[in-house]
């Protein structure tokens, strides 16, 4: 009983790093990440679909992305969601067949800008990473009776070691991309 609580939170915690990593790279270093576009969505036929499903993403140098659409009439939608996306400062061109996509260099008051979102993301993270941890706590709490007290007390220690290391992958990620941001 203990064990499917320990492997349940290890599972979710294990989610919350990977979609923290994953929200982190959506966040624009110096260099065009192919990460930062393929979730924004596009207006396909009426839905809104992520660009990585309408297009290929290719990175030829540090600041140029080119979008290469599967169907060519979404070449304007594409180019009017990448222009309209937020915090992206990009600026798309259509030669009728791909997207060029160029971005400015980051200014050292936008890397600033950019680490206290990352902070920010950071520690929405940690927050569900906690949250998963009181829930994992109650369940095991809710076991007095079935299991003994030093039983609980050491799935309750489990626990602790295990959100401080899922907490740490996120501190982990943070230090690289805060160290990306402030690179020049």
């Amino acid at each position: 009983m203990i064990s499917d609580v320990m492997t349940d939170a290890t599972a979710k915690m294990a989610k919350a790093v990977e979609v923290a990593k994953d929200d982190f790279a959506t966040v624009r270093t110096g260099r065009i990440n192919a990460a930062l576009f393929q979730k924004i969505p596009v207006d396909y036929y009426g839905s809104p679909t992520p660009l990585a499903q309408l297009a290929s993403l290719q990175t030829p140098e540090a600041r140029t992305l080119i979008v290469t659409p599967y169907d060519k009439t979404a070449l304007k939608e594409i180019e009017r969601a990448i222009a309209t996306f937020p915090n992206l400062g990009a600026s798309p061109t259509n030669d009728g067949e791909i997207v060029r996509v160029t971005i400015p260099e980051l200014t050292q008051d936008r890397r600033k800008e950019f680490v206290k979102l990352v902070r920010g993301k950071g520690e929405d993270h940690k927050v569900v990473i906690r949250n998963i941890r009181r829930k994992a706590k109650d369940d095991l709490e809710s076991l007095k009776g079935e299991v003994s007290d030093d039983d609980i007390a050491r799935g309750d220690k489990d626990l602790d070691a295990l959100t401080k290391k899922h907490v740490d992958l996120i501190d982990e990620s943070l230090k690289k991309k805060e160290a990306e941001l402030l690179e020049v």
